[in-house]
């Protein structure tokens, strides 16, 4: 069920950035281009997904186990180190480079087009690059 459950989260979750627009690389660089004509969309999109979280794990924080019955883990760090910081800031990079973030670029494989098959690709060389420096 947990599997199940997974899919049909993810299904939604692709079908709404897909309606949403926020597959589409333009729309990125046209929220990031303050200078030129500025697309406030994605900051709308951002708006709505901020206050659904806010809602999402002020519930959660109620609760010892989901829905599903799993133990609730929820995020107890809150340091903001240099590690965040030059994460953030790669993260940030290759965002405005590409106009994709990870859950676009999977959504937008659908496309067949070579930039989110070409993103995606990258996205997974550099989190294997990770697990092989901070090997324990």
């Amino acid at each position: 069920m947990k599997t199940f459950s997974g899919l049909i989260v993810g299904i939604i979750f692709g079908l709404g950035l897909i309606l949403s627009g926020m597959t589409n690389p333009a729309k990125v660089t046209g929220f990031l281009d303050l200078a030129g004509n500025w697309d406030p969309s994605l900051a709308l999109v951002m708006g709505g997904a901020i206050l659904v979280g806010l809602a999402g794990f002020r519930i959660a924080k109620t609760r010892e186990t989901s829905l599903l019955g799993e133990d609730m883990r929820l995020p107890t760090e809150s340091a903001i180190d240099r590690q965040l910081i030059i994460g953030g800031l790669i993260f940030g990079a290759g965002w405005g480079l590409s106009g994709y973030c990870p859950g676009p670029a999977v959504a937008s494989l659908l496309s067949g087009g070579i930039k989110p098959i070409a993103f995606t690709l990258s996205m997974l060389a550099g989190m294997l690059i990770l697990k092989l420096i901070q090997k324990p």
